[in-house]
């Protein structure tokens, strides 16, 4: 999923330095959303290892 977000980042990124607005604005739409996600599933993944009494690694 990281994945994916780091490649529409960049897909973003490429887009805009050659201006064209729509693509880069999808792309980065994605990328936000693919981000936040990420960021989420992150959180509960470490908040259910504590309460299962798991170390953090």
């Amino acid at each position: 999923m990281l994945y994916y977000a780091l490649v529409f980042l960049v897909l973003a990124l490429v887009a805009a330095v050659f201006g064209f607005s729509g693509v880069a604005g999808t792309a980065t739409w994605i990328a936000q959303v693919l981000f936040v996600v990420f960021l989420v599933a992150t959180i509960v993944s470490a908040l259910a290892n504590v309460f299962r009494g798991k170390r953090l690694n």
